[in-house]
């Protein structure tokens, strides 16, 4: 087997047992706070949650583009490496919190140290072929999404058996496993940057933010994010308003995800092959507005599982989202330079995981619940047109030159 064909399989495991070792907890958060550090407030948890739940991504946002500078100068594999073993410490020690003030500050380490994620996705994009990297990174996506569908069902099984507390020890140790397995298997041809190749922070930020297609780019990444987790918050309430009886909310919430996800996998390696075909950016823009238009429906929905079905054709249109963007990235940036760029948008990322919610539950707070996927259609729609004026003509064919 060529060795980017099984770095890939390897990363996709690696990335499938991080992303369900990472979800198993956080769905459950507000009951940990509550059970374990005795907060009886129903308003004081739920506010410590979204604090706890955002802090992860504040600090992983502002230090995202620093590790992606790192990555290019000694390699991508040591970066995943890096995350790995010290997200398995932070993670391990935040069953072990004994205050929520140790709680944040374990959330705010851990995002500082974050990144296996983006560090994976750059190792496959600088070592996968141009021509293949819609449907490698494709599959990487899938592999997430499946991961985080497994994720809650497991870690929903063992809160009832060992608690709260020891489930964050066993993400550590899943997080270490995945660590050594991509320690032993991925090998790295990396080539180091020469001397006169070195370049300060500033100067990167400059060059990359230079080229005309690389805002937009984070743009349209930032406002997906924003636009897909403003639903985040909500949704079990609103789920909670379509069924007779609240005692299957939980169990429901679980369908409507898991739909999603299902979908997600399967359409993400299918419309990266078309990306590699068509074009990432036509596959973006057509998934855009497909997705915004679904979204309108779904406020409209009368039973369960009219919103089921329609979660479902969404995580068909979202396979595409991600997976074109990251493929555009790398379609347009020369090799050497892969891990800043896949750091910034990583940034962007974070951005769009952050405000998202807190936009979302505030709307949902001030003119209902069903206005939240009326506004995420319109941020969709106008996401779409940001496409179409920006990237749809894009020059891909001078992939890599343009920096």
């Amino acid at each position: 087997m060529e060795v980017w064909k099984r770095n890939l399989y390897v990363l996709c495991v690696a990335v499938f047992v991080v992303m369900m070792a990472m979800s198993m907890i956080m769905p459950f958060l507000p009951l940990y706070i509550h059970q374990d550090f005795g907060i009886e407030d129903e308003n004081k948890v739920t506010l410590w949650a979204g604090i706890i739940f955002g802090s992860n991504f504040l600090t992983a946002g502002i230090v995202s583009p620093i590790w992606g500078r790192l990555a290019d100068r000694y390699g991508r594999k040591i970066m995943v490496l890096r995350s790995g073993f010290f997200m398995a410490i932070t993670v391990a020690l935040t069953g072990f919190a004994q205050t929520m003030w140790q709680l944040l500050a374990l959330r705010l380490l851990n995002g500082t140290m974050s990144g296996f994620i983006p560090s994976c996705t750059a190792l496959v994009a600088s070592s996968v072929p141009r021509e293949n990297s819609g449907w490698a990174l494709g599959i990487l996506q899938s592999s997430a999404v499946a991961g985080s569908i497994m994720g809650p069902l497991i870690g929903g099984i063992l809160a009832d058996r060992i608690g709260f507390r020891m489930i964050f020890v066993f993400t550590g140790a899943l997080l270490l496993l995945a660590t050594l397995l991509v320690l032993v298997t991925v090998k790295e041809q990396f080539v180091p940057p020469a001397k006169q190749e070195k370049t300060s922070f500033r100067e990167d930020t400059r060059q990359i933010f230079s080229l005309k297609m690389m805002p937009a780019i984070f743009g349209v990444t930032v406002m997906i994010q924003f636009a897909l987790f403003s639903i985040v918050p909500v949704l079990p309430l609103y789920i909670q308003s379509l069924l007779e009886s609240p005692e299957n909310v939980a169990f429901y919430a679980g369908i409507v995800a898991s739909a999603m996800g299902i979908a997600n996998v399967l359409s993400a390696p299918q419309l990266g092959k078309l990306g590699d075909r068509f074009g990432p950016n036509k596959v973006l823009l057509i998934c855009l507005a497909i997705a915004a238009v679904l979204f309108i429906p779904q406020a409209m929905v009368t039973s369960i599982w009219q919103l089921v079905a329609l979660r479902f054709l969404l995580g068909l249109c979202l396979g595409g989202l991600l997976p074109s963007v990251n493929s555009l990235l790398r379609r347009i940036t020369p090799t050497h330079m892969v891990s800043r760029v896949y750091g910034f948008n990583n940034s962007f990322v974070c951005l769009g995981n952050l405000f998202g919610p807190i936009t979302g539950g505030f709307i949902a707070s001030t003119i209902g619940l069903r206005s939240v996927f009326y506004v995420t259609s319109g941020l969709l729609f106008l996401n779409a047109i940001w496409v179409a004026v920006s990237l749809y003509r894009a020059p891909l064919a001078k992939e890599g030159k343009e920096l």
